[in-house]
C-alpha cells in the first residue's frame, strides 16, 4: 500500500475512534456511490453526519481541513443525497470534517461540526 494511503487509513481509524468516544454511532466507512466516496457516515442523536477525514503527517502544507475544496464538498453532498435516497433516511443531515495530523503517539485531531452546508 502506498504511504499516502496508509496515512489516510490511519487518520480514518483515529477519526472513527474519536467519534465513537464522543458518542457517535458509526454506520458506514468508505461508502461509495458511483465515483464519489464518503469516508465516514455516522449518527449523532437524531442527525445523520457525513464526515470527511483529512490527514497529514505534518503541517508543512497547511491544515488538513483546508484541502476540503468546493468541488469535494459538492461530491460529498451528491454522495450523501444518494445514501439518503437508498436508505430512505429522514434524519437531518450535516457535514463535518475531521482533521488529523499524525505525530507519533500524540496525533492531533480536530473535529469541525457543520464544516459546510449544501447551500454554501
Amino acid at each position: 500500500m502506498a504511504e499516502h494511503n496508509e496515512t489516510g487509513l490511519r487518520g480514518e481509524d483515529l477519526a472513527v475512534e474519536y467519534l465513537k468516544e464522543n458518542g457517535f454511532e458509526i454506520l458506514e466507512r468508505n461508502w461509495r456511490s458511483r465515483h464519489e466516496e464518503i469516508d465516514i457516515i455516522a449518527r449523532e442523536r437524531s442527525e445523520l453526519v457525513i464526515v470527511e477525514v483529512k490527514t497529514r503527517s505534518a503541517r508543512h502544507f497547511g491544515m488538513p481541513e483546508e484541502s476540503v475544496t468546493l468541488r469535494k464538498q459538492r461530491n460529498l453532498v451528491n454522495a450523501a443525497e444518494e445514501y439518503i435516497r437508498r436508505k430512505n433516511s429522514n434524519l437531518e443531515t450535516r457535514f463535518d470534517v475531521v482533521s488529523v495530523i499524525l505525530n507519533g503517539e500524540k496525533s492531533e485531531i480536530r473535529h469541525i461540526p457543520r464544516a459546510f452546508s449544501p447551500f454554501d
